[in-house]
């Protein structure tokens, strides 16, 4: 005996639809493969001081992550899927990493990171990659200290201690956050790290400076 022909066509449907949430899927994962990628070809033009090549690149994954996103507006149950996060986390990272450190935006007055509604992503991927990004400038604030430019490397501290500072406001479940307090946990750990190089940094210069005045002061005599 044969269940009626309604359930039939429900399993038909149900099938058709699995199958377009399938392709939906797969073409999403190659999106945010790529958008990861593109993200981090920007970081590490950031790096090199490389502005122009990270702006375009920020630019071309602002781009693929809006694709990304409309391409799954068709299926609203898999716009809540990890790998959209983790891709859209890294594209935050890349854009508030460039406009913290890029001399241009600090000249412009646009050293402010673009908002969640610029960027068009999920809030606990914003929060993350918010957060991402204050501990990737610890390489940067090394940099400056290397070349000796403690006034960068304090203004970027002090974005850290900032940045830090409000996120740990967001005192919610992690199933909420997306782990948001252990990237606070890790990142307070660079944040400790990074201000005692940048004090013995300080505490060095200061000490070479006065060494150079003594100096100085002894040839006079």
């Amino acid at each position: 005996m044969r269940i009626d022909s309604g359930w039939e066509e429900t399993v038909a449907t149900l099938k058709g639809t699995l199958e377009a949430m399938h392709q939906t899927r797969e073409q999403a994962l190659k999106q945010c493969r790529a958008l990861i990628q593109t993200s981090a070809k920007c970081i590490r033009h950031v790096h090199r001081r490389q502005f122009d090549e990270a702006w375009e690149l920020l630019a071309k994954a602002r781009t693929m992550a809006a694709e990304a996103r409309e391409s799954l507006n068709e299926h609203p149950e898999l716009l809540y899927a990890g790998y959209l996060q983790d891709a859209e986390k890294e594209l935050v990272e890349a854009a508030a990493l460039l406009t913290w450190v890029d001399p241009q935006s600090m000249t412009e007055g646009q050293d402010h990171a673009p908002s969640l509604q610029e960027l068009n992503v999920g809030a606990v991927s914003y929060l993350n990659g918010i957060g991402e990004a204050a501990s990737e400038c610890r390489r940067y604030v090394l940099d400056e200290l290397r070349k000796g430019n403690l006034t960068d490397a304090e203004r970027l501290l002090l974005q850290m201690e900032t940045i830090y500072d409000d996120l740990i406001t967001f005192d919610y479940p992690d199933a909420l956050t997306g782990g948001l307090r252990r990237t606070c946990d890790a990142l307070r750990a660079v944040i400790e790290r990074t201000r005692s190089d940048l004090t013995m940094t300080r505490v060095q210069s200061d000490l070479m400076d006065e060494l150079r005045k003594a100096q100085s002061h002894r040839v006079i005599l």
